[in-house]
């Protein structure tokens, strides 16, 4: 079926694509779900307004209509079929083993209890699992993994709870988390090394790997280890789904200036913070004792999970110029061409700061996707900035400076983010698309940002009018 909006080829401009509807499909064992997570369908006039967003993120999919479930119920079950099988592939990976850990209840008590903060605990590499080739076999076999009934529920009541703990803002809520896993998933499932495509090209037909399905195994040392390292995977999507649990709908500097509880305990990063402290928590609870087995076995693993959605979280503060600038010089040592003559360690450097370079740019995704995706996304970022203006919780009013800062945001921020997924060299095709849409983004924003800011300040208007 046709896709409901066009997508920009380079070369060749705007293009019709089809989506493809699957009659059959492996189903995650232990989910007893008849509908399948990967079909995307007309849906009916009450969800019409979201769908349009869906299919270009990869949100998009087929419920009965006799489910009645609301949206976030449904982004609960997709993001509960992505996490899953990512589950499967790092359960394959220790060889099937999924044994109680109730020998880990001490150091799952202490960790990140050692009375710093979690920004404290931020380290510039973090060493990745990698596997001889032998060892993928196993790995390519993590679709008939078994999760079970109690792990499966509960995952989907942690995810649920997560949806519960996200504010109702415009921007900042569990739709835009679930927007950011989707790049995530995308950039994940992409990734690739141009030196290496020749040889992937003799191996695909062993490998067998649909592009749409979230099964990333690849060879030793591909994309640096991140894609032969399940838990890290699993890490970095886990990270996008909880990354903005209980925002505020106020920049860090606002919560600094009003003194807030989380502000006097954080001090810098608060909402990042904020969030991994309510999730890790959570997850921490007894309820979710089969869940964790899942993830980890071991102490180690356990501690590297949680550095893995650490880094991770932290990453989506792009407002501190001092982190941004401490980022921007771990990006040089890791990637500038001196950096081939540094230590053994190399590959976990790069892994580290790709992994922090692929959640920032799907944090801000809709503003390397297709135009309509971008109008939209900002103007539920708009609409959420200026109603902290009219609330009293900004100094600014936004609406004055968003169409010069736009311009900015994409000359300073956006597009030079894109050119780094390109120059790491692990994203393949991705990597040109963001910086096309970023690209064209801009430029249609020069010629209609201005018009769509006084669009916003109507809507809004009109939306908080009083008779």
């Amino acid at each position: 079926m046709p896709r409901r909006s066009k997508i920009f080829v380079k070369g060749k401009g705007d293009m019709q694509t089809f989506w493809l509807r699957k009659t059959k499909a492996p189903k995650l064992k232990g989910s007893g779900k008849k509908n399948d997570m990967n079909t995307v369908a007309e849906t009916d006039d009450e969800t019409d307004g979201e769908s349009d967003s869906m299919e270009e993120s990869g949100l998009a999919f087929d419920f009965d209509a006799d489910q009645g479930m609301t949206k976030i119920e449904r982004l609960v079950e997709w993001n509960l079929e992505v996490l899953g099988s990512l589950l499967q592939q790092v359960i394959a990976s220790r060889g099937g083993v999924v044994n109680d850990i109730d020998c880990l209840a001490s150091a799952e008590k202490n960790i990140g209890r050692d009375g710093g903060t979690v920004l404290d605990e931020f380290t510039p590499i973090i060493p990745l699992k990698r596997f001889e080739a032998g060892d993928l076999r196993a790995l390519r076999r993590a679709s008939f993994i078994d999760l079970g009934d109690q792990a499966k529920s509960q995952l989907r009541s942690y995810l649920s709870e997560i949806a519960g703990l996200y504010r109702d803002n415009r921007f900042h809520s569990f739709e835009h988390a679930s927007h950011v896993t989707a790049s995530v998933k995308k950039l994940l499932t992409r990734m690739l090394q141009v030196g290496e495509a020749n040889y992937l090209a003799a191996v695909r037909s062993e490998i067998q790997r649909a592009d749409n399905d979230v099964n990333l195994v690849d060879l030793p040392g591909h994309c640096f280890g991140i894609t032969t390292d399940p838990l890290a995977q699993f890490a970095v999507v886990f990270s996008a789904i909880i990354h903005d649990v209980d925002h505020p709908g106020v920049p860090n500097a606002q919560l600094v200036k009003e003194k807030t509880r989380n502000a006097e305990i954080y001090k810098k990063s608060v909402a990042e913070q904020n969030s991994v402290e309510l999730a890790w928590e959570m997850l921490m609870s007894d309820e979710y004792s089969a869940l964790r087995a899942c993830i980890y076995q071991t102490e180690s693993d356990l501690r590297r999970f949680r550095q893995l959605v650490v880094n991770t979280v932290l990453a989506t503060d792009i407002a501190d110029k001092e982190l941004q600038a401490l980022r921007k010089n771990r990006w040089e040592a890791a990637f500038s061409n001196s950096s081939l003559t540094l230590a053994d360690n190399q590959d976990d450097r790069k892994a580290t700061i790709v992994i922090e370079h692929l959640i920032q740019a799907s944090d801000v995704s809709h503003t390397m996707q297709h135009w309509h995706i971008y109008k939209e996304w900002n103007e539920k970022f708009f609409m959420e900035c200026y109603g902290a203006y009219k609330e009293g919780r900004a100094d600014f009013d936004p609406s004055v400076s968003w169409y010069e800062g736009e311009i900015g945001f994409f000359d300073f921020y956006v597009i030079p983010l894109a050119k780094k997924l390109d120059r790491c060299g692990v994203f393949g095709v991705s990597s040109d698309e963001y910086l096309e849409y970023a690209e064209a983004n801009r430029d249609e924003w020069v010629r209609e940002g201005k018009d769509l800011v006084q669009e916003y300040v109507a809507k809004y208007s009109a939306e908080h009018s009083t008779l």
